[in-house]
């Protein structure tokens, strides 16, 4: 049986403290984020809002194994943040409508949950998508399941309720989430119980997944009284396996310690992860303070690329990624890499064909 199928639905039960320390941990994560926003310049910090957007819309998606352009996200993003200075043709609807959702959640994170405003960012999020009844409830008679496995071997890890009983269980789900705020102290547990009830209801034909974690910031948000700046999917995405087994486990009945533990974790992990990448702009911005001068445009824009996001470029920088950035010819790159090592840019590995570059911060 499902959590669903018991009698206590959807009283869920758990220890009012069991994350207690996670929750006194969090908040002091959460004002030394905002300690150092406030004292980087503002170009800076707006880069670093941005960047959060971004990557909590890319690793959302990517969860569900949907890979979307970057490129028509950013331009999305900038567009409804009224920070889009040319104006650009986004060719990917689903970047488009995933960054006016990400925006759109976090500027409105203080209204009320309506079954209106879930419809909307259904809208939103299916643009692009064809064959699914956006903005409504599933209506399907077959069992909504979620499955893995190949055709034949299928296997069923839950089932959500009926879809007779969708518009029932979320006039329930809407009404608890607005008096939640108020009945429940500790913003790690809303937060976990916000995103189990509402991924154990599945509401509708697709995207469920990706709302269900654009709610469970939004409680976040709401208990810290400003939109929080860190990615949650990222680190779900990090700990995939173990979110999918912790998740499974907590569908198979109301009491939840466990989830709501783990959940926990995932929460410090993304914002330990965003103070990281504060940090790591703070190195950025004296990086190129340092070295632009000496930095002719082509290494400019590799090392820039190599620093988008994530700050990261895996399995390094090599010559024949050097010529796809940039362009340019293989000897141009080699003589290009060669002289970011000499000047202590890059540390080179490896030799002759294998030769790889890690970028020295």
């Amino acid at each position: 049986m499902y959590n669903w199928q018991q009698k206590d639905w959807p009283n869920f039960t758990f220890n009012p403290q069991i994350v207690a320390d996670a929750d006194f941990e969090w908040l002091s994560l959460t004002g030394k984020s905002s300690g150092v926003l406030e004292i980087i310049p503002v170009n800076q910090r707006e880069e670093s809002e941005l960047n959060i957007l971004i990557k909590e819309a890319l690793k959302n998606a990517e969860i569900e194994g949907e890979f979307i352009s970057r490129a028509d996200l950013v331009s999305s993003i900038k567009r409804k943040l009224g920070k889009n200075s040319q104006a650009r043709v986004i060719r990917d609807k689903r970047s488009l409508g995933m960054g006016e959702l990400i925006v759109q959640a976090r500027k409105h994170y203080k209204k009320d949950l309506t079954e209106k405003m879930l419809f909307d960012w259904h809208k939103l999020l299916m643009k692009g998508s064809f064959g699914i009844n956006a903005g409504q409830w599933r209506q399907h008679s077959e069992p909504m399941q979620v499955i893995s496995g190949t055709i034949g071997k299928e296997k069923i890890h839950f089932e959500a309720p009926p879809s007779l009983r969708i518009p029932e269980e979320m006039k329930l789900f809407t009404n608890w989430f607005n008096k939640s705020i108020i009945e429940i102290k500790s913003p790690i547990t809303r937060s976990a119980l916000v995103h189990l009830y509402f991924e154990s209801i599945h509401p509708f034909e697709d995207g469920n997944g990706r709302i269900g974690r654009i709610l469970a910031e939004k409680a976040l948000s709401q208990s810290l009284g400003q939109p929080v700046l860190m990615s949650i999917s990222a680190a779900i995405e990090s700990r995939k396996k173990e979110y999918y087994a912790a998740l499974k486990k907590a569908q198979k009945g109301n009491p939840v310690n466990d989830w709501i533990v783990f959940w926990g974790h995932i929460v410090l992990e993304a914002q330990k992860d965003f103070l990281n990448d504060l940090h790591l702009s703070i190195q950025k911005t004296k990086f190129f303070d340092k070295h632009k001068p000496v930095l002719n445009n082509r290494q400019l824009k590799v090392i820039s690329k190599m620093l988008e996001v994530d700050g990261e470029f895996k399995g390094g920088m090599n010559a024949r990624k050097y010529q796809s950035i940039t362009k340019t010819s293989k000897a141009t790159a080699t003589r290009d890499l060669q002289d970011l090592s000499e000047k202590g840019i890059f540390q080179s590995a490896g030799g002759g064909r294998s030769t790889s570059y890690r970028l020295l911060l």
